[in-house]
């Protein structure tokens, strides 16, 4: 076969991360803060930005891109979008488009199919945090107790309690919500809340999420099988000890001076303050960006929070005036991208915030169940879901969900909060969420009282198919071991030794 040069024609498609669009894609996820931050960089570089500073009392109505209502239901009208290619409307420091806009990513107008995969593979933009400068910070208390949460086998409901547990933890590790109040906000009963305490009482650092110091030395000692009675008198009469009154001690706690002597060693060597060790960034309070109200008529009220979305305008009059005065090819290339880039970001803003809206709105709407009647009613819920519910890519829903919260009258929960992973019915029916099938193992497991009533993970597997879950045994398996309960062999020989 002879070799020679020739030319070929080949079609095919492509995506172009133009600066535009990365500025679009690094909007959604942004946090209130950081977008705040991020457009008053924008307000110092471009001359022809200009700050809304109108007065809101002036226009109190929140426009159809800052609030809607949600049934079980409905879901708003999406058919009026606009291209995001399109030029912006003529904006002055009094006027503002106020019309419907496309709700999709910018990158999904570009006609077609977008594949997502090769635009964020591998890293992130230029000028987003690396995966290294997030490692090279310190942890934060809360991020460590939520890294342990995932891998807790707590149920849905149960990691709804648990996430709002851990939100209360101070600085010192000390867990400062009342229980009465935790139970009542998320309408499950006080014995579940105290339940799930128990379980983030044993997290690392030992002595974490307890409300007293006496409860917080008192998990480092039980740790240490050294929470005897008489240790445990010392720890109620611990104002006895401050006071240095030893004499009363000693008779409290039945001891004499060498026990004494080595109990208070022993108190010595424990943290009165486990969280202290942790540095990382300070506490923020979290500022919501979405606001759920209960409406009329079995209707959610869902509504941004106007206070959390920076608002600027394109000054046309003073760009007509410094265009008029440009001489210079440079001073003519400088303004007009001035100007495009200006029209781009008022763009992307309200499509943010349109998009949150929408992403919010379907979230409520498949976890109306939650807000309305408790953590028990929490549905199985995923990415995809949302993303085919509302005509957007499962990568928008994932960016505009993170770092995002959402102030419901349960509480203020995180957007990702509402996913929960499922698992199929093997009888065609509704899929059950993961969480659920985790309790039903641990369920089955604690009932085995004899040798002969240990379950296997294959017989496990065959008894939730009969109960109408389809559920391979690896899954079983995974799921036994998060929630670090051993093989059916281990436990056979526990119970045997245990006889």
């Amino acid at each position: 076969m002879a070799l020679g040069p020739r030319l070929e024609l080949r079609q095919g498609q492509g995506l172009v991360i133009t600066p535009q669009l990365q500025q679009a894609i690094k909007l959604l996820q942004l946090t209130n803060l950081e977008l705040e931050v991020y457009v008053e960089g924008e307000l110092e570089r471009n001359p022809l930005l200009q700050r809304d500073e109108r007065d809101s009392e002036n226009d109190p109505e929140p426009t159809r891109a800052e609030t809607a209502d949600y049934a079980v239901d409905n879901m708003p009208d999406s058919a009026a979008q606009a291209d995001m290619d399109a030029g912006p409307q003529d904006l002055s420091p009094g006027e503002r488009d106020a019309g419907d806009g496309d709700t999709r990513e910018p990158a999904e107008q570009a006609g077609g199919q977008v594949d997502w995969s090769k635009a964020g593979r591998g890293g992130s933009f230029e000028g987003e945090d690396s995966l290294e400068g997030r490692l090279s910070r310190d942890k934060t208390l809360g991020e460590h107790l939520h890294d342990q949460l995932a891998v807790a086998g707590l149920t849905a409901p149960e990691r709804v309690v648990a996430a709002v547990l851990i939100d209360g933890v101070d600085e010192g590790g000390y867990m400062r919500l009342d229980l009465d109040e935790v139970a009542e906000r998320l309408g499950c009963e006080l014995s579940v809340v105290n339940r799930v305490l128990t379980v983030l009482q044993g997290f690392e650092p030992t002595g974490i999420m307890a409300r007293d110091v006496r409860e917080c030395l008192s998990i480092q000692l039980r740790e240490r099988d050294r929470l005897d009675p008489a240790m445990a008198i010392l720890l109620d009469n611990l104002e006895l000890l401050a006071r240095r009154d030893l004499t009363a001690l000693k008779r409290a706690c039945g001891v004499d001076d060498e026990d004494m002597r080595e109990m208070i060693a022993e108190l010595k060597a424990l943290t009165p303050r486990p969280g202290a060790a942790f540095g990382g960034e300070p506490s923020q309070p979290v500022i919501p960006d979405v606001f759920v109200r209960e409406g009329s008529g079995g209707l959610w009220h869902v509504e941004l929070n106007s206070d959390t979305l920076p608002k600027v305008l394109v000054d046309r009059r003073y760009h007509a005036r410094v265009n008029g005065g440009a001489r210079t090819d440079a001073e003519k290339t400088f303004v007009s991208d001035c100007l495009a880039n200006a029209n781009w970001l008022v763009k992307s803003l309200d499509q943010r915030a349109r998009t949150i809206l929408k992403v919010s709105g379907e979230i409520v709407r498949q976890q109306d169940g939650f807000l309305a009647f408790g953590v028990q009613h929490l549905r199985p819920l995923n990415l995809k879901t949302v993303a085919d519910a509302i005509g957007m890519h499962e990568s928008t829903v994932s960016r505009v969900t993170s770092n995002k919260y959402i102030a419901t009258p349960r509480g203020v929960f995180e957007l990702k909060f509402f996913f929960t992973s499922s698992i199929a019915s093997s009888l065609g029916g509704e899929a059950h969420s993961a969480e659920a099938v985790r309790h039903r193992i641990r369920v089955l497991i604690d009932a085995e009282g004899a040798e002969s009533d240990v379950h296997s993970d294959d017989a496990i597997v065959d008894i939730l198919k009969e109960a109408g879950v389809d559920i391979a045994r690896r899954t079983v398996a995974k799921y036994r071991e998060a929630m670090r309960i051993p093989s059916s062999v281990e436990r056979r020989r526990m119970l045997r030794a245990a006889v």
